[in-house]
């Protein structure tokens, strides 16, 4: 018989089977794993209020029926100001340095917050050192749960297991990618359906015979199988194997799915032009209700931000006189939604005259940026004036970044798919730009885009809200150009 060009259709029947234990490790999923950081920080953090609250006898940090709004405030101000500080990025989350740095400033600004809004919580205490016992008691809380966060969930045991059918010309790149997003995704070996090519990443996996696939997956306690067959096709008798492996109830996911999953990316490099297999559009894009809202938060959002661009007008007026010596604002073309040209408002971070030689990307140590336009790209102050343009209805808050006109050009030409990102309104901030580094080359060009992808269609009021605590964590810690 000829070769299976997919076994896509049969992936998504595995739920109709019953699970056998194939692998005997367990493992977190990268959901399960921040939903459970979430719920252990919460639990950590009240049972130690609570002890320290009864052992000390201090009222304040006691929780009793006719209190629950305070916990309820604690709660929320401790979970979203934990994912502005990052203390739910797993990669950092992996490393107890950098955890104790983020608890400190999490703990802070909640307890800071906290005290600032006494209409939700508990009067203030005559004895103020019981607001020093409440600051201490949640550092403590969050420190030991972390401690064993990173000494028993995040250890080599709970490790996914992979095993990656594929070309051996592509698994070295597979490898890197998902391990780069998630340090627990192990990928232990390799079934080559390509041509035997050697790499020294390849070498260091172990390589599977096609007839002892099912062999590998109980020898070495694989969890997930992934497949990467993009114009290759799997040969009968591996597929024989792979839905011998389903109908046991082991997992069995396309590459494509899992890359998407795991980094928050749309692999358009994997992808063929018949992209509408891959690629469904968000329902929110269409979605009349989640239009409305987001058109209501828009305008809150532009008159708020104009309001602080108003306040801030003087000290940036002052900064561009002495270190920028120029014009304030500045202007230029950008391509916005369905391709329409624009003007974009910004606050000017450049010498005069800076592109008197054409179009060119922004790189790294730019001599055309000035000291003052430095420290406007890093905070992303320079991109305040923009509220005009989410007013006018150019922008919205949320959406790509807008693409000057003659990199559109050049990149349409290279990368598949960069026109799909015109299919919304451009945004003041996005999913390229708190998960992604600045556009200096065609190469950052084409992870942004996978970035925008990703967000065109999983768009949604939760990514906005997620994107929104991003964004404040890209000022916060000066990740900005």
């Amino acid at each position: 018989m000829g070769k299976y060009t997919s076994i896509k259709s049969h992936i998504f029947t595995v739920k109709y089977f019953p699970l056998v234990p194939f692998s005997k490790n367990f493992h977190f999923d990268i959901s399960e794993r921040k939903i459970l950081l979430r719920i252990m920080d919460l639990f950590f953090v009240f049972l130690f209020l609570t002890l320290v609250g009864y052992t000390f006898n201090f009222g304040y940090l006691t929780l009793t029926e006719s209190r629950w709004s305070w916990a309820i405030t604690l709660g929320v101000y401790l979970i979203v100001f934990g994912t502005i500080f990052e203390l739910y990025d797993l990669q950092k989350a992996a490393g107890f340095q950098v955890t104790l740095k983020n608890i400190l400033l999490t703990v802070s600004v909640t307890i800071l917050f906290y005290l600032l809004t006494p209409y939700f919580t508990p009067v203030l205490p005559d004895n103020r050192i019981q607001i020093l016992f409440f600051f201490s008691a949640m550092v403590l809380a969050l420190i030991v749960w972390r401690y064993l966060y990173i000494h028993l969930f995040s250890t080599p045991r709970f490790n996914k297991r992979v095993l990656v059918v594929g070309n051996a010309f592509d698994i070295a790149l597979i490898v890197k990618n998902l391990h780069a997003a998630d340090p627990n995704y192990r990928v232990i070996g390799y079934v080559n359906i390509g041509k035997a090519l050697k790499s020294e990443e390849n070498a260091k996996l172990k390589a599977v015979e096609l007839e002892d696939v099912e062999k590998a997956v109980r020898r070495y306690s694989v969890s997930e199988i992934v497949v990467s067959s993009a114009g290759q096709g799997v040969s009968f008798e591996l597929y024989s194997q792979l839905i011998s492996l389903l109908e046991k109830g082991f997992l069995i996911r396309e590459y494509t799915q899992v890359y998407e999953e795991i980094t928050h990316k749309v692999p358009v490099e994997h992808m063929e032009l018949d992209f509408y297999k891959y690629f469904p559009f968000s329902r929110s894009n269409k979605n009349r209700l989640y239009l409305f809202f987001n058109q209501v938060f828009n305008i809150v959002f532009a008159l708020s931000c104009a309001l602080v661009t108003f306040l801030m007008l003087p000290l940036i007026f002052v900064g561009n006189v002495v270190a920028n010596a120029g014009p304030l604002f500045y202007k230029q073309d950008r391509v916005g939604l369905n391709g329409k040209i624009f003007r974009i408002i910004k606050f000017r971070t450049m010498v005069k005259n800076a592109e008197a030689n054409g179009a060119q990307w922004s790189q790294k140590g730019d001599r055309r940026i000035t000291s003052f336009g430095k420290i406007l790209r890093k905070t992303r102050l320079d991109e305040l004036p923009q509220c005009l343009n989410i007013l006018r209805g150019d922008m919205s808050f949320i959406g790509p970044r807008p693409e000057r006109p003659e990199f559109i050009k050049a990149l349409s030409e290279k990368i598949p798919f960069y026109e799909t990102r015109h299919v919304i309104k451009p945004g003041l901030t996005g999913w390229a730009q708190v998960r992604g580094r600045y556009a200096k080359s065609e190469d950052d060009a084409l992870e942004k885009l996978q970035y925008d992808l990703y967000y065109i269609k999983h768009r949604n009021l939760f990514l906005d809200l997620n994107i929104l605590l991003k964004t404040c964590s890209t000022m916060i810690y000066y990740r900005g150009q």
